[in-house]
């Protein structure tokens, strides 16, 4: 069997398990909520008509979240928490859990396969080109830090 095709399906199973277990876990926490004291809260006229939409249109966001960085694991716990039917669910899992086996599949079996043959034949570069991608990985979650403690001080210095 492809190399390829070998990956795809076992990222097809590993994300299905693991945005259908994320799904789930959605569904019992809403269930839970429901049930708790913020059950008056989550009842209210707005919430409801929210997780209608999300029940009826929300099975798009689902499979498109799967094309995203950090979107997906909350797109699909919200799915579950409120409520949405597994006819619409799942198809929008099988879809969007596709796409992403098949693009990690060959786009990320490419980038390991450079990044393979770039220590095997030039460690030196390959050890450059990792530290440089590190450092500026590291720049970037600094540069969000201060960004987000910059803001949180200038709402708490505007509102004291």
């Amino acid at each position: 069997m492809d190399r390829i095709a070998l990956t795809a399906g076992a990222l097809y199973v590993i994300v299905l398990l693991r945005a259908g277990g994320t799904f789930a876990i959605g569904w019992l926490a809403g269930a839970g909520a429901r049930r708790s004291r913020f059950a008056a809260r989550i009842s209210s006229v707005k919430f409801l008509r929210a997780e209608r939409a999300i029940q009826r249109w929300g099975a798009p966001v689902v499979a498109v979240s799967f094309l995203t960085v950090g979107l997906q694991t909350a797109a699909n716990f919200l799915a579950g928490s409120m409520r949405m039917p597994l006819p619409r669910y799942l198809p929008a899992l099988f879809v969007g859990g596709a796409a992403w086996a098949l693009i990690y599949a060959t786009a990320g079996l490419g980038v390991l396969e450079v990044l393979g043959r770039l220590f095997a034949e030039r460690t030196a570069l390959g050890v450059f080109a990792v530290t440089g991608l590190l450092l500026v990985v590291c720049g970037v979650a600094a540069h969000r830090r201060r960004r987000a403690a910059r803001t949180s001080g200038d709402t708490v210095a505007e509102n004291p």
